[in-house]
């Protein structure tokens, strides 16, 4: 399988990227900065920007699938992730690559979220109104689409060794369950890809 992925430099991303090469999948990588990719055989590099729809088109034009874990980047960027997204889809849409997995974030949707405490639901969405607000046009972006997307909700990311056991609900987390590695949502991705699962679906993992 030919893969894309986007926001490979990262530290979910560098997960995908080290499953990949070494499972033998020829991999076409964007990134801002070329020598942060690790020089490994089967990995090609494209310098440059997900804002760019023609470095965006360049890494995915020979790909089967496309994984996206970028992150929202504030000020920086402000719409990083709904760009890349439109960005994206409009790449695969010219090639007829159909499989896309991308990260998204569960506290951008937390305002619904029947479990969440009252407190959390009506701090966080103002303390990280635009982040939230990339990571919903994100996902309106790839729900448009006719692809065979899979929306990853990750709760709150740290930096803890995989595990493997975490729980998986449709949209929202199960009560009390706030945190995530960044290796295990890897490799929830690695899984949804491989087993073709969750297509048109919105998974919240934590564990």
């Amino acid at each position: 399988m030919r893969l894309a992925i986007l926001g490979a430099t990262g530290r979910i991303g560098g997960h995908l990227l080290s499953w990949a090469v070494d499972a033998g999948h020829p991999v076409h990588v964007l990134a801002r900065d070329a020598a942060a990719v690790p020089v490994r055989p089967g990995i090609t590099v494209t310098e440059g920007s997900a804002l760019d729809p023609v470095a965006v088109a360049d890494v995915i034009a020979e790909a089967d699938a496309v994984l996206s874990a970028l992150g929202p980047r504030g000020a920086k960027a402000p719409a990083l992730l709904a760009t890349a997204a439109s960005n994206v889809v409009g790449a695969m849409a010219k090639t007829g690559a159909r499989r896309l997995i991308c990260v998204s974030a569960v506290g951008a949707f937390i305002a619904e979220d029947p479990g969440a405490p009252f407190l959390i639901k009506l701090i966080l969405p103002r303390v990280l109104a635009k982040p939230f607000a990339d990571v919903r046009a994100m996902e309106q972006v790839v729900q448009a689409s006719d692809l065979d997307w899979t929306l990853v909700r990750a709760t709150r990311l740290v930096d803890s060794p995989l595990t493997g056991h975490y729980q998986v609900r449709p949209q929202y987390p199960p009560p009390g369950l706030t945190k995530i590695s960044r290796a295990d949502v890897a490799h929830f991705i690695i899984g949804a890809l491989t087993d073709s699962s969750y297509l048109g679906q919105t998974p919240a993992v934590a564990c």
